[in-house]
């Protein structure tokens, strides 16, 4: 909800289908609306399944923590990339496109996962953070296209941009942190080679089940 006040200073509130009521405060700036939009942020990235599942599977794919951190990293600039060329009108791209790509992005991550071998190494094992970075780029419309749903107030595009992003890379550090933990303790009680390919097979059904659905 935007307004303007007669000083002509305008604010923006958020509302939901869960908290409809907002307060008018007697005086608000870019501090609040950046708080707003960075809780939405974290919010969609822990909601984006599919998101999360692409995450799990790079985890799977990738043992040395180096080179996951870098491949993190790839994954995190490519969607930053497209999110903010999205929102500003650079790019367009059709929603549904890309969800099916998304979907796709996580059966293909899946199989690789189970196909892995040291020798000859796939390239999602030789050069993981490429295979991030590109699918990567898909995946920030994906994000964009809930961040033009949820609206941007014109005033401060930049700056709600760069807070709506800030809150997916911090929701998906968290999600990393977790998965990481509780994956030192499986191993810790000798679970590990068990969990990790009944985990990576649902996250593969999962994920053909929402690429069949989402071609119809």
């Amino acid at each position: 909800m935007r307004y303007s006040r007669s000083k002509g200073h305008e604010l923006s509130l958020r509302a939901t289908s869960r908290v409809p009521d907002v307060n008018v405060p007697k005086s608000g700036g870019t501090g609040a609306l950046l708080v707003t939009y960075f809780y939405l942020g974290i919010e969609h990235i822990l909601g984006g399944v599919d998101h999360l599942l692409f995450v799990l599977c790079l985890i799977f794919l990738i043992r040395d923590f180096r080179k996951l951190a870098l491949t993190i990293t790839a994954f995190t600039v490519a969607h930053s990339l497209t999110l903010g060329a999205t929102v500003l009108g650079a790019v367009h791209m059709p929603a549904k496109p890309v969800e099916v790509v998304i979907a796709l992005s996580i059966v293909f991550l899946a199989s690789e996962v189970l196909a892995a071998r040291k020798d000859p190494a796939r390239l999602s094992e030789r050069a993981p953070w490429l295979v991030a970075f590109v699918f990567g780029l898909l995946h920030g419309f994906g994000f964009a296209s809930a961040l033009l749903d949820i609206g941007m107030p014109p005033e401060a595009l930049p700056a709600s941009l760069l807070a709506f992003n800030v809150g997916v890379e911090a929701g998906q550090l968290l999600f990393v942190a977790v998965v990481l933990m509780l994956l030192a303790v499986i191993k810790r009680v000798k679970l590990y080679q068990m969990a990790r390919p009944v985990a990576v097979y649902a996250t593969g059904i999962v994920a053909m089940k929402w690429l069949i659905e989402r071609m119809l």
